[in-house]
Order: C-alpha cells, then structure tokens, then sequence
C-alpha cells in the first residue's frame, strides 16, 4: 500500500466523523451557537479576571502563612 493510498484512507476516514457533526445529538447545539456580544465578552471577562483574583489571592495568603507561621511553634 503506497503511502497516498494510506493518506486518502485516513482522509476519508477523518471526513466520515465529521461529516454529521451537525446532525447527531449536538446539532441543535451547535445550530444555537453564536459569538457573544461585546457586553457579555466584557462581564465575562470580568469575571474570570475577579476569579483568577481571588484565587491568586488565596495562594498568596496560604503561602505567606506556610513560611511565617512556623517560624512561631
């Protein structure tokens, strides 16, 4: 078997997944989808940019407590 007779194999073997994609049980999904708006782009953000926050704050003070707190027991 040449090496094109293995590409087009594996070519039309990827198609074939694909080519329902719109149809399974994800399709009225995907049919759903659509780009946010620049407001809802915007509170996302937000959001994640308070939660990242948050979580790097909480790092910072379990790490700050972890190497001073010792040092007192």
């Amino acid at each position: 078997m040449s090496i094109e007779q293995r590409a087009m194999e594996t070519q039309e073997a990827l198609e074939s997944k694909f080519e329902n994609l719109g149809k399974g049980k994800y399709g009225r999904i995907l049919k759903m989808c659509r780009t946010p708006t620049p407001e809802e782009y915007r509170k996302t953000l937000g959001i994640v940019a308070a939660g990242l926050l948050v979580l790097g704050l909480a790092g910072f003070v379990i790490y700050w407590l972890m190497s001073y707190l010792p040092g007192y027991f």
